[in-house]
């Protein structure tokens, strides 16, 4: 089943370079961006969208699915999550590191 937009569990995001960012919150989705499971015990329509036209901000279709089997898929997308698990530790530590040199900074600015 494609990805439910409609789900007040599913977001997207954005970013400046036009990428865009598709997933379930509660992490349910293990196909995403592309598929939901057909039978997600936690799917609930989201009320907020009920009725409403979208104009020309709608976000952009998805791209096309790869043409790998199901658990190949699965594994893929796996790999890719534990690439970012392994660098989220380091990055942000390094992130808060700049903001720590950066507020010393403005403290000895102001002296």
């Amino acid at each position: 089943m494609p990805m439910r937009e409609e789900c007040k569990h599913f977001q997207s995001r954005t970013y400046a370079s036009g990428e865009v960012a598709r997933f379930c919150v509660l992490d349910l989705a293990p196909e995403a961006p592309w598929r939901c499971p057909a039978d997600c015990p936690c799917y609930e329509r989201r009320f907020a969208d009920a009725g409403w036209t979208h104009g020309k901000l709608v976000e952009p279709a998805v791209g096309e699915e790869p043409t790998l089997p199901g658990d190949e898929i699965a594994s893929l997308l796996d790999a890719a999550e534990s690439v970012v698990e392994q660098v989220a530790p380091s990055a942000l530590a390094e992130a808060r590191e700049r903001e720590q040199r950066q507020k010393g900074f403005l403290r000895r600015r102001k002296k």
